[in-house]
């Protein structure tokens, strides 16, 4: 019988697909194959199963050794190995490549928005907001009906959303082996404060000086990764970091082309 999944993918033919499922399921219960499971399982008869067990016996995908008692080969199992590597390269175009062209984005309504309407993109606060119609800069598609205040699916992109990033203030606490967060000026440190959007900690002597400073942190235990994203998100964040945590930190922001400043407040 001419194998005709040699040269296609499984899902290219119904035949084969159920084949594979079929496949699968002895693989998984063998010896010992109910036809009425499968056929459960997968959604076909009896009967079919048992005909299709028959050409994969044909195939010597499968060996019988009697009733409902069944092998896959190593054929069979070669088969499956093929199938499902071209079963993983399709899945792998269809995220990276189809899906990736068709994103859909999350954005907060500033009012109601209609599925299908035109909302053009603001970044306020840290957070992408889309209103009602085209009022200039960024535009985009709803995908979802939204009232104001709630999250929006967005796609069809057309523009640059226009703002600046923001920049990173970092104040180094010496760890605790060092004298910790008594070292720093706790009142320079809340002098600071009001010039940045966001306040982030970062260890436990950063937890401290922030205390002694009076400020309750907008981060705790703050990662590169969050700092970063509140900057690249336009907001201007105010870092106290443990010396041990500083190099981590940094190298982000310069992977991420974020402007920071270290300050030495001891």
């Amino acid at each position: 019988m001419a194998d005709d999944a040699d040269d296609a993918s499984v899902l290219r033919s119904k035949r084969n697909a159920t084949q594979y499922q079929i496949l699968v399921e002895i693989a998984e219960r063998q010896p010992a194959v109910s036809q009425r499971e499968i056929a459960d399982e997968i959604g076909i008869t009896s009967q079919a199963v048992s005909n299709y067990l028959q050409e994969l016996v044909e195939r010597e995908y499968v060996r019988k050794h009697g009733r409902g008692r069944y092998e896959v080969t190593k054929e069979g199992v070669d088969w499956l190995i093929s199938q499902t590597d071209g079963l993983r390269e399709f899945v792998s175009h269809v995220s990276e490549e189809v899906i990736g062209q068709v994103e859909v984005d999350t954005a907060i309504a500033t009012a109601d928005v209609s599925e299908g309407a035109t909302v053009s993109l603001t970044m306020q606060d840290g957070v992408l907001r889309a209103t009602p119609g085209e009022t200039g800069g960024a535009t985009a598609v709803a995908v979802s009906d939204a009232e104001a205040g709630r999250d929006v699916g967005i796609t069809d992109f057309d523009g640059v959303v226009d703002y600046d990033y923001g920049t990173v203030t970092v104040v180094t606490v010496p760890p605790i082996r060092d004298g910790g967060s008594a070292e720093v000026d706790a009142d320079a440190v809340a002098q600071r404060a009001p010039d940045h959007d966001l306040v982030a900690v970062a260890g436990n002597e950063a937890v401290a000086l922030a205390d002694a400073a009076g400020l309750d942190p907008d981060v705790r235990f703050a990662t590169d990764e969050a700092v970063t994203e509140a900057a690249t998100r336009g907001l201007d964040v105010l870092l106290l970091a443990v010396g041990d945590e500083l190099a981590a930190h940094t190298d982000g922001f310069r992977n991420q082309n974020v402007a920071y400043e270290v300050v030495d407040l001891t």
